[in-house]
This record gives structure tokens, C-alpha cells and sequence, in this order.
């Protein structure tokens, strides 16, 4: 930081400004908000929530700890182990990324982690950590209509009041 201290003294104020702007952007850009785990038929779901304040691509790495040794499942830097390449399946959207772990036994207990970065910054890194025991597991389909479409759940919610004060329906 002093190299940058340094480097914002000697440039235009406004071009130090954006610069510090930039990595401020950057460090915030890919913070691990959530790590949920629940139980999908007889595959493990984890929710890795996440902010999304940068349009520079955000890495990802799913890895499970288990009697000290990190195995890594899936993710853009690392290398998946063998043994959980073809169990695994990833899907992203802008503020998610929802990794499913295929036939899920007592045997693949430990502490799940999902760590983020953005491309092209390797040493900044946000992650978040769960504990996943397959007795502890909740089924997903009882938390999936509030846990992602809390939004909706609630327009519905005002919509309905808003007809019924207008005497567009009576309930």
C-alpha cells in the first residue's frame, strides 16, 4: 500500500482517485456472502452467495476438508480430485454459484468451502466455511421458495393487499 501511497502522490489527483476507486472495486467485488447446504434427493446442494460489484470474472473453488486434507471438487484454479469430477455439477448465476455433489453419504462429511476471487488477483480471495453432517441436513425443497425467491414471495405478498385495497378481488 505504501508503493501505492507513494504512486498517488506523484500523479494527477483525479487518475489517483479512479485508481484507488479501482482496487477498492476490486477487493469488494467477490465477497462470500453465504454458505448453505442442504439435501436434494441424495445429492448435497451448497449456495455460495456472493456480492457482485465488478464486471472483471470471479474465479471460484468449492473444496471439502476431511480429517485435515483439502479435496478440491470443482472450481477454475486447482484441480478437481478424480473421484468427485464425475459427481459433481456447477451452475452460476450473477450473485450465486450452486455446486450439487452426486449420491451423498456419511463418507463425504467434513467442511465444505467455497472460495472466491476475481481473475487476474489471486492473493485476494474471500471464502466462508460449513459444517455439513448428513443427520444435520435440511431438505432443500422446504427452504428453496424462501431462501431464493424471498423477492417474489414478497411482491405476491404486496401485490395481493394492493388488489384487495382497490376491490379488484376480495379475499
Amino acid at each position: 500500500m505504501q508503493i501505492l501511497s507513494g504512486a498517488l502522490d506523484t500523479m494527477n489527483p483525479t487518475i489517483g482517485i479512479a485508481l484507488l476507486l479501482a482496487v477498492l472495486q476490486v477487493s469488494r467485488g467477490q465477497k462470500v456472502t453465504s454458505l448453505t447446504a442442504c439435501l436434494v434427493d441424495q445429492s448435497l446442494r451448497l449456495d455460495c452467495r456472493h456480492e457482485n460489484t465488478t464486471n472483471v470474472p470471479i474465479q471460484h473453488e468449492f473444496s471439502l476438508t476431511r480429517e485435515k486434507k483439502k479435496h478440491v471438487l470443482h472450481g477454475t484454479w486447482g484441480v478437481p480430485e478424480y473421484s468427485y469430477r464425475s459427481r459433481t455439477n456447477f451452475t452460476s448465476r450473477y450473485n450465486i454459484k450452486v455446486l450439487y455433489l452426486a449420491n451423498f453419504t456419511t463418507k463425504d462429511e467434513g467442511i465444505y468451502t467455497c472460495e472466491l476471487r476475481l481473475s487476474g488477483q489471486p492473493t485476494q480471495s474471500s471464502h466462508q466455511n460449513i459444517s455439513v453432517l448428513r443427520d444435520k441436513l435440511v431438505k432443500c425443497e422446504g427452504i428453496n421458495l424462501l431462501a431464493q425467491n424471498t423477492s417474489w414471495l414478497l411482491l405476491l405478498l404486496l401485490s395481493l393487499s394492493l388488489l384487495q385495497a382497490t376491490d379488484f378481488i376480495s379475499l
